[in-house]
């Protein structure tokens, strides 16, 4: 087995936990000695900065939301001063006002390190190609990845993300043997190869390392099966890092966060209670070694649980689920919640359709109605109607089963839904335009 840092990787728990505690300390003196945001906040709430004894006393502390990176923008909450931050990433800011993070130079060398691991856990070496097909710019995922790479000691091809028939002569001219996107656009990479007549055995490829979207075991397994590689899941956002923040071994059973550069917590979030391990809940993330820009207790609205068992490849760090969706993108429909992923889990497991799909959500009257367009392969679409119907009516019962309530499918035929480069945009809600 290999690691990047095995010393820190398959570290024993209880010097990790006191690293970690020392690590909480040291970043609560920093907040409080220069973050007014943070500051203000201890005072009110009469928390003493020196009192930090365990672990456990993390809940004391506030939480941070995205609302309150946006109220402090562009540098409120930026713990250095300016002349020292090298590096400056934002969020889209498409909900609102863009959220804005700084790095130092160490945040730098940690961050590229932190990557470093992540990619060897999923198989690649300093003798791979790496074809980044993130976007760059003040997206975090291509120079994350990119640095993360240059690190490991690998080739680097930052072509971005777009221009599909570009990204796939690249991979066969430059003989690219790992491949870094979202997903669903690895997905839309194996569809246009498969319209292009390429032979995947002719290629370099060996892994995917695949993330900004939450994505089901049965997508790992098309894409898989379509471009005959090994996927690997990772998880980060740019609030905390980027990339880097947790990922994926060779295994396949839970990214490794790379506890000894953050603190996970799960909890309720209605409740704000922790949840207990295993179980399903928000994931709340502690920066411990950031200097330009630590957060404490940021509030992602991502939804994982923890798994505490070992894990065969030898590391010590504990792990979490793949991200199965958000508190914000969850559907309250009839008075149950309804994940996107549910039924991206279903479809694929159903022989016919395609791993594209759309929901729409329309309110009708007083009542919501959720409408699923799926793509189905093209001797589908053009056979029979009673076979059309026959697979409509499945895809129904199925999702009806799963989901406890009743779900409207239409079919549409293959390469008839748009395309995304970047994060696929699963769910179209016009229930506040009627």
């Amino acid at each position: 087995m290999t690691y990047w840092e095995k010393d820190n990787e398959c570290m024993d728990r209880a010097e990790l936990e006191q690293l970690q505690l020392e690590r909480l300390q040291s970043t609560v003196n920093r907040v409080t000695t220069h973050v007014p945001f943070y500051r203000k906040k201890f005072k009110e709430m009469g928390i003493d900065p020196e009192g930090f004894n365990s672990l456990s006393d993390i809940t004391t502390l506030p939480f941070t939301t995205k609302d309150d990176l946006r109220n402090n923008y562009p540098y409120g909450l930026f713990a250095v001063p300016l002349r020292d931050i090298v590096r400056v990433h934002a969020s889209s800011g498409t909900t609102g006002t863009a959220t804005v993070v700084g790095y130092t130079r160490n945040d730098l060398a940690t961050w590229s390190s932190m990557v470093a691991r992540i990619l060897t856990g999923a198989g690649v070496t300093h003798d791979d190609v790496v074809q980044i097909a993130f976007g760059y710019g003040m997206f975090t995922g291509g120079f994350g990845l990119h640095y993360g790479a240059e690190k490991l000691g690998a080739s680097v091809i930052p072509i971005s993300s777009g221009n599909t028939k570009r990204q796939i002569q690249i991979i066969q001219d430059f003989r690219s043997t790992a491949l870094v996107c979202t997903p669903s656009y690895a997905l839309v990479l194996a569809d246009a190869m498969a319209e292009m007549d390429i032979n995947i055995n002719s290629l370099s490829l060996k892994f995917g390392l695949f993330g900004g979207e939450p994505w089901s075991e049965a997508m790992r397994n098309e894409i898989q099966d379509k471009l005959h590689i090994i996927a690997t899941d990772n998880y980060g956002l740019s609030e905390v890092m980027g990339p880097g923040v947790a990922g994926e071994c060779i295994e396949r059973n839970g990214l490794h966060i790379n506890e000894d550069h953050f603190y996970v917590e799960i909890i309720n979030p209605e409740t704000m209670a922790p949840m207990p391990m295993g179980e399903v809940g928000e994931v709340v993330i502690t920066t411990l070694t950031k200097e330009g820009f630590p957060v404490i207790r940021y509030r992602t609205r991502d939804l994982a649980h923890l798994i505490d068992a070992p894990c065969p490849c030898g590391r010590t760090l504990r792990r979490m689920s793949r991200v199965i969706g958000r508190t914000d993108d969850m559907l309250i429909i009839k008075g149950v919640n309804v994940y996107p992923m549910q039924i991206e889990a279903i479809l694929f497991d159903i022989e016919g359709t395609s791993p594209h799909y759309q929901i729409i959500v329309e309110r009708e009257g007083r009542l919501d109605r959720i409408t699923v367009l799926v793509e189905v392969v093209e001797s589908i679409f053009f056979d029979q109607m009673k076979k059309q119907r026959g697979l409509v009516d499945h895809i129904k019962k199925r999702l009806a089963a799963e989901l406890g309530i009743g779900v409207e499918v239409k079919l549409v035929e293959e390469q008839s839904l748009e395309r995304f480069d970047g994060k696929a945009q699963r769910v179209i809600d016009r229930r506040e335009l009627s």
